[in-house]
């Protein structure tokens, strides 16, 4: 019964979401049907109802074990613990686009929610392009993906949720990536609502920034913990493997980067209009690829849990229909804001355009990495892999002058070239990277792991002079500001908390890269190896009975001189139903640095013997402060009240086509 109420309410959904699409976006081009506007907000309330009615069953028909549901018998079983019986909802394919639809109208009320003070016919109009958003997400899950279906005789048992997803980390990641990555249809419907109606200025940038920033912080707190949860997981100890899942995430966070930064142009200065709206065009669209590559199985990974080719295709057919709409209606638009005036070389402007750009291509090329395989596949031309050594090759450089206009472009004044104030923060800069690059190619400097040559130096040395650069730059804005009256926004201290964040994560990266140590070793009983100065002594290897598992968990004592310091405890697991074997790492975190352990396979010869995988990780736990602290300056920065006290500046004009009447 709960299965076929939840059904009910996504079909009842699908129907509020096309009157959500139709009525409202009617009303706000029409002056005879004006008065549809204001059922916008209702109707984003009752399509939310009935999409957490119809969550709630899922969840249902997972907690009482209601095998008779296909998806419920595919993603879990009665061994499975209570918590993880919720995270299996996005498991599998169709789970997963209730929880798509869920965030989607999570977002749609919080829009009608806050933004009461907003023109009715834009608040109408954003709404009703989610609504039209949610209309082709409800349709496929209707249509191809019916996370309700029956099955009789139903099973007496299910088939166990992937023993990779039964983790912590696992019930919080997809909800935050989600709502990252729906919430960029916010900026979307903006960015629409803007060529629908003809009005971008400086009041449509205001209002559509908060809204970016915040979608940006999810997605920034999807991806850090999509990194941790393998860091510790997957027990190979990285946290970053340019996989196509990891790619297709980061590709819209690129994107909504610069869409950030653009938005503040157009809202402080009434530039890069067209450009903004195609970074908020692309951002989502980038959402929709990456929704596509991950549930249509075309390209192979790590984190590919729920595949299904076919039904990938009517994601791409979705992702061509925005593509093409917004496209055609930006051709349409452009033209009136072609006479915008230009960026003066030297401004802030300039260097925040600069920034955008190395953003925009900085993602072309993790988009090339990514599908060239699949396009050199889909050709007949053979099968190749583009791993790591690319994006190393390709992508790192381009951070590099990212991150070397980062400072000016946060000190240098609007509109005008102040060339002294830009020297006053580069020559010290460029000086800096000057004599760490002569450094590194004398090779004084530390080799990056695995590097054979200087380059390994020179990237060593120019993680940290950037960082701290970037770090050192911000403190000094901040004294110099707090000795004037008054206190800076919650935007401009979000600015700077959010860069620092990006400091202390390009300061991780370089510590971890250029410092860690790996050790590959066999040991048996009292057997022990020393990594980075720490003496790992095995004490013990027990079998260890978990919830739905057996494990062979290893005691390894670790020792500094003569002193005990900590106890690890690695694990192999295999879990009961499928048999599946899992590493779980044993990690000792402090700030400075990670012991991380993990077990292999028992070894062959007596006395008995076991592999293990040691590391010493300096700085690495920087990589996720750095995130936390990225994050936090995004939320400081969207509940700015500034942001909710728009200008007023005049509309701009609405074309014929448009006006009083034409839709009557």
């Amino acid at each position: 019964m709960w299965a076929e109420a939840g059904h009910m309410a996504l079909i009842m959904a699908a129907w509020v979401a096309v009157l959500q699409a139709v009525l409202p976006l009617w009303g706000s081009l029409s002056a005879r049907r004006a008065g549809w506007q204001a059922l916008a907000r209702p109707l984003a309330q009752l399509q939310l109802a009935l999409i957490v009615l119809s969550f709630v069953a899922l969840w249902h028909a997972f907690y009482v074990h209601d095998f008779s549901v296909v998806y419920v018998a595919n993603h879990s079983n009665t061994l499975l613990p209570t918590a993880y019986r919720l995270s299996a909802i996005w498991a599998g394919h169709e789970g997963s686009l209730v929880l798509w639809v869920l965030m989607l109208a999570l977002w749609s009320v919080a829009v009608a929610t806050f933004s009461k003070r907003l023109p009715q016919a834009l608040v109408a109009q954003v709404l009703g392009v989610m609504g039209a958003v949610s209309v082709g997400f409800l349709a496929f899950i209707l249509t191809l993906s019916n996370p309700f279906e029956r099955q009789f005789p139903a099973p007496s048992e299910g088939r166990d949720l992937t023993p990779l997803l039964q983790d912590p980390g696992l019930v919080i990641h997809p909800p935050m990536l989600y709502m990252g990555y729906v919430g960029l249809s916010v900026a979307f419907a903006f960015a629409l609502a803007a060529l629908l109606s003809g009005r971008l200025d400086a009041a449509w940038a205001r209002w559509a920034r908060p809204w970016t920033v915040a979608a940006w912080g999810f997605l920034t707190l999807g991806i850090a913990l999509g990194s941790w949860w393998a860091y510790y997981e997957l027990g190979w100890g990285g946290w970053w493997f340019w996989d196509p899942v990891e790619n297709a995430s980061l590709m819209p966070w690129l994107v909504a980067t610069a869409l950030i930064h653009s938005l503040m142009v157009t809202d402080k200065r009434g530039q890069f209009k067209a450009w903004t709206v195609l970074l908020a065009i692309g951002a989502f669209s980038l959402s929709l690829l990456g929704t596509f590559l991950v549930r249509s199985g075309v390209l192979t990974s790590v984190h590919a849990f729920a595949t299904d080719p076919s039904r990938g295709i009517f994601i791409l057919m979705f992702l061509l229909v925005v593509v093409g709409v917004s496209l055609a209606l930006f051709a349409w638009r452009a033209p009136q804001w072609a006479n915008a005036s230009q960026p003066v070389a030297g401004s802030r402007e300039s260097f925040l355009l600069l920034n955008s750009v190395l953003l925009v291509v900085a993602m072309a090329a993790v988009l090339l990495g990514t599908l060239y395989p699949l396009i050199i596949d889909a050709l007949n031309l053979g099968k190749l892999s583009v791993g790591p050594p690319y994006f190393d090759r390709v992508f790192v450089p381009l951070m590099v002058p990212l991150l070397l206009a980062m400072v000016p472009g946060t000190v240098v004044p609007w509109h005008v070239a102040r060339w002294a104030a830009v020297r006053s923060v580069l020559v010290p800069g460029a000086m800096a990277l000057l004599l760490a690059s002569a450094w590194a190619t004398w090779g004084g400097a530390p080799m990056a792991q695995g590097s054979t040559t200087t380059a390994g130096g020179w990237l060593t040395v120019m993680g940290g002079t950037l960082g701290g650069w970037i770090a050192l730059s911000g403190a000094w804005q901040i004294v110099q500001r707090l000795r004037l009256p008054g206190l800076p926004g919650l935007a401009w201290w979000g600015m700077h908390v959010a860069h620092l964040g990006v400091a202390v994560l390009v300061l991780g990266i370089t510590g971890v890269k250029s410092f860690e140590v790996e050790r590959d070793v066999r040991l048996g009983l009292g057997d022990s190896v020393t990594v980075a100065g720490a003496r790992y002594q095995l004490i013990s290897v027990d079998n260890h009975l978990g919830p739905n598992y057996l494990a062979l968990r290893a005691q390894m004592d670790v020792f500094e001189g003569e002193h005990q310091v900590d106890t690890l405890q690695p694990e192999k697991r295999r879990y009961v139903s499928s048999a599946m074997p899992m590493t779980e790492a044993a990690i000792d975190r402090n700030l400075w640095r990670d012991r991380y352990v993990s077990l292999g396979e028992p070894l062959n010869g007596e006395p008995p013997q076991w592999s293990f995988r040691v590391y010493h990780k300096p700085f690495v736990s920087w990589i996720w402060l750095g995130a936390v602290f990225m994050v936090l300056g995004g939320g400081l920065a969207a509940v700015d009240r500034r942001y909710r006290q728009a200008p007023s500046l005049e509309r701009a004009p609405v074309p014929a086509g448009l006006a009083k009447g034409a839709l009557s």
